[in-house]
């Protein structure tokens, strides 16, 4: 079958190959007649009998000569439909060479032809070389050009934001490709520079402020952010614009995604609500942390979860001596393995399937491979999944905290480092309840064990991590609504999964033992604000008319707010002014490991009072609310 398509294909670039030759011969030719036509006042009569014979046998030579030159100069080798300003230089490059060629070989033969027809049929040649190679180009460009195209229903008229690079290449593309998914009616850009200037024969008419107006003029109803160098304010600020005008918002990615990589239209995406926020990413010396990785044994429980996963790409990035995903859920595991794979081949990775609660398996997995570093990132985090299965959450998370913690410290693992969250604080919920023991534990183990060092990392809801609001909102407006949200007045802070994982990392790196560390995630977001921005990103109204948004009262042990740090922890900065960490809390570690006891005994009886015995370890949990 390859090879029936392969020669199907040769034979196609045979065929196209000989129709360009057979163009070239008949076009240098035609041109030296209708040069020596020209030359006598176009009249054949009027042509000396021994100029047409030498004509005659000039034209077979010069289109020999032609050939060679076109030849040398790669003009039979170009993919013509992508013609661009290297075959042009091509193009007059070979015709310099003829230039020097044909007056001297006019020179040498007995058939010369007048010199003034050697000009013309130069001249006449050139033109149809270039003719013939770019005139396909000329008619798809005509055929694609927006002022040829007629409305269709089908296709969205598209305002582009910003008139440099990423424009021209999507503007080039869809020139080139043929595509009709969407026609640019128009095009805006800040600098006052490119007002009124042309871009791919589109004007730009005017600036951010004229978004609204253009948007109404032609009947927009996509628009696409194509400042992949923009500033995440400035971002934020034209995409806040963009939302309000009723229309589908995309955008190209951060110049930091796309590295290298050219802009295309394959890489236009639908905006995400982190493209809204405007806060610039905790920025971390990555380098200094993936110098103290490189060369380590390295594992990571819960790693094909949201967090688990990325701790993995990051990880397998700083080249360490070997990588180990830990995970229960074998789809997940597996699904980074192959990603980690396909992109790292030299890296030492070891995928294995077991419960963090099995304390004989997560002990034999540290004896045999000896990690250096362990980054604790299994557990349950699904808050009203918890509520109804409060003893579960305390196996998992509790349990399966101390089982990992303890065989760590008792089998040399050096670092340590616990995901906790925000509703660890004050919690409401049994999820944060058992999460804040967990931060107990942590810091009952830094002085148990100094040998290794301990610590646990707490923040916010993480954009677009499993169970997260993003994925749900996502669904239900794909699904035409309603978008639910539990409390007009619920807020919460956000980061996206990039800033919660290098703050792990750094955390990592620099903790003496015992820290909790928390992020200064600038201002919370109410959650109503959010499900109204991403249903204006699609392009809908958030009304009865557009999609509906639905209130549905707070879930079982939901706050309608998050906190980040208690009260009694107090706070200390850290080199990276965004980042802070709460003092260890005093407390009795014997009395603690007998409650721990209590809560493992009676976990595994399916306790059904297990809530109040949580809240007996952890004070602050406001059981009930």
């Amino acid at each position: 079958m390859k090879s029936i398509i392969l020669n199907t294909d040769r034979r196609k670039y045979l065929e196209r190959l000989l129709m360009i030759v057979l163009a070239d011969a008949f076009t240098i030719a035609f041109s030296y007649f209708v040069a020596m036509w020209i030359r006598y006042d176009f009249s054949i009569n009027r042509i000396p009998k021994n100029f047409i014979e030498n004509l005659i046998a000039f034209v077979p030579c010069a289109v020999l000569l032609h050939f060679a030159v076109y030849y040398i100069f790669k003009l039979y080798h170009s993919i013509w439909r992508f013609a661009s300003v290297s075959e042009v230089a091509h193009t007059m490059m070979a015709y310099s060479v003829l230039a020097v060629i044909l007056p001297i070989f006019n020179m040498l033969v007995p058939f010369r032809v007048p010199r003034s027809v050697l000009l013309m049929a130069y001249i006449i040649s050139m033109f149809f070389c270039v003719l013939i190679r770019f005139g396909y180009r000329i008619l798809r460009y005509i055929k694609n050009d927006d002022r040829f195209v007629q409305d269709d229903v089908d296709i969205d008229n598209v305002l582009l934001v910003g008139a440099g690079q990423a424009a021209r290449a999507i503007l080039k593309e869809q020139q080139l490709s043929g595509k009709r998914d969407f026609v640019v009616k128009a095009m805006v850009d800040d600098s006052l520079l490119k007002q009124g200037r042309y871009l791919e024969g589109h004007k730009v008419e005017g600036t951010r402020k004229d978004i609204p107006e253009l948007v109404k003029k032609y009947n927009i109803n996509k628009i696409i952010f194509s400042i992949p160098t923009a500033k995440r304010k400035d971002k934020a600020d034209i995409l806040n614009i963009c939302k309000e005008t009723g229309c589908k918002v995309q955008t190209v990615p951060s110049i930091g995604q796309l590295v290298n990589e050219e802009v295309s239209i394959a890489k236009v995406r639908d905006v995400e609500i982190t493209d809204l926020l405007g806060r610039d990413e905790i920025h971390i010396n990555l380098d200094e942390i993936f110098e103290a990785i490189k060369g380590k044994v390295i594992m990571v429980t819960g790693g094909g979860g949201s967090i688990g996963s990325e701790l993995c790409r990051q990880i397998a990035a700083a080249k360490p001596k070997q990588l180990i995903i830990f995970d229960i859920y074998e789809n997940n595991a597996y699904a980074i393995e192959q990603e980690l794979k396909r992109k790292y081949p030299n890296l030492d990775l070891v995928t294995l399937i077991g419960s963090v609660r099995n304390e004989l398996r997560i002990e034999s997995v540290i004896k045999e491979y000896h990690p250096d570093v362990i980054y604790h990132a299994a557990a349950h985090k699904h808050v009203p999944l918890m509520e109804v299965s409060p003893n579960e959450a305390v196996k998992n998370n509790v349990m399966g905290t101390y089982k990992t913690a303890k065989a760590a410290a008792e089998n040399g693992v050096k670092r340590f480092l616990l995901i906790s969250t925000d509703k660890a604080v004050n919690p409401t919920s049994l999820m944060g309840a058992t999460k804040r023991i967990c931060e107990m534990i942590i810091q009952m183990m830094s002085r148990k064990y100094p040998s290794t060092v301990f610590m646990a990392v707490r923040f916010g809801n993480v954009l677009g991590s499993n169970g997260s609001v993003i994925p749900l909102f996502k669904k239900q407006i794909a699904e035409g609504g309603p978008v639910t949200v539990t409390d007009a007045n619920i807020i919460r802070y956000f980061m996206t999964i990039p800033e919660a994982v290098s703050l792990v990392l750094e955390a990592s790196h620099y903790a003496k033992g015992g820290e909790i560390f928390v992020l200064d995630m600038g201002k919370p977001v109410k959650i109503l604000d959010l499900a109204k921005n991403m249903i204006k990103l699609s392009g809908f109204t958030p009304d009865e008319n557009g999609i509906p948004i639905k209130i549905t009262g707070l879930r079982p042990g939901e706050k309608l707010y998050e906190e980040l740090l208690m009260g009694e922890e107090g706070m200390q900065k850290t080199k990276n002014e965004l980042i802070y960490i709460g003092h260890p809390i005093e407390m009795d570690d014997e009395e603690f490991m007998k409650n721990l006891m209590k809560l493992d005994n009676e976990s595994k009886q399916e306790c059904a009072e297990i809530k109040r015995i949580v809240k007996e370890v952890v004070p602050t949990y406001k059981l009930g609310i």
